[in-house]
């Protein structure tokens, strides 16, 4: 049975987060022609707060994998919030991931997998992994651990 995207997310067990409110001059997404592009996105908890922390300092890799999928979730908020359904997205098309980390921390790309990986229980292992970027930063916003934007084809 195959399942449609929204239907999937649904049979995770998983709850969205409240969608964010832009807290700069930007928009949180934009469309152009079948393009969707999401702003850099943090991981914002269900009560609204955010998960704080540098990795490397105050967390480890798997709290900072968990905060990525919560960036992922955050982001399912933003589409579903603003486009009814995740089934208004074909497929990913590209992640950036940015890890807030000390200079020591090395491994970016695990700690976006946590965002990757939900995107690929979402819209399936050919729709729902794109091209993608992990990189380490000396700081993000508010000191969250993990920021990501994304490029997403609509139908």
């Amino acid at each position: 049975m195959n399942l449609l995207p929204q239907e999937k997310f649904e049979t995770l067990g998983l709850s969205l987060p409240p969608a964010p409110q832009p807290l700069g001059i930007y928009k949180p997404y934009l469309v152009d022609g079948k393009y969707l592009y999401l702003s850099g996105h943090g991981p914002v908890r269900d009560d609204k707060s955010l998960i704080i922390g540098r990795i490397g300092d105050d967390m480890d890799i798997e709290e900072g994998k968990l905060a990525a999928r919560q960036v992922g979730l955050t982001m399912l908020s933003t589409i579903v919030t603003n486009f009814g359904s995740l089934n208004k997205v074909k497929r990913v098309i590209k992640v950036l991931g940015m890890v807030n980390c000390n200079g020591d921390f090395l491994r970016h790309p695990y700690v976006i997998n946590g965002c990757s990986e939900l995107f690929a229980e979402v819209w399936g292992q050919e729709n729902g992994i794109g091209v993608r970027s992990a990189v380490g930063m000396g700081s993000l916003p508010d000191n969250i651990p993990v920021e990501v934007e994304a490029v997403f084809e609509l139908f």
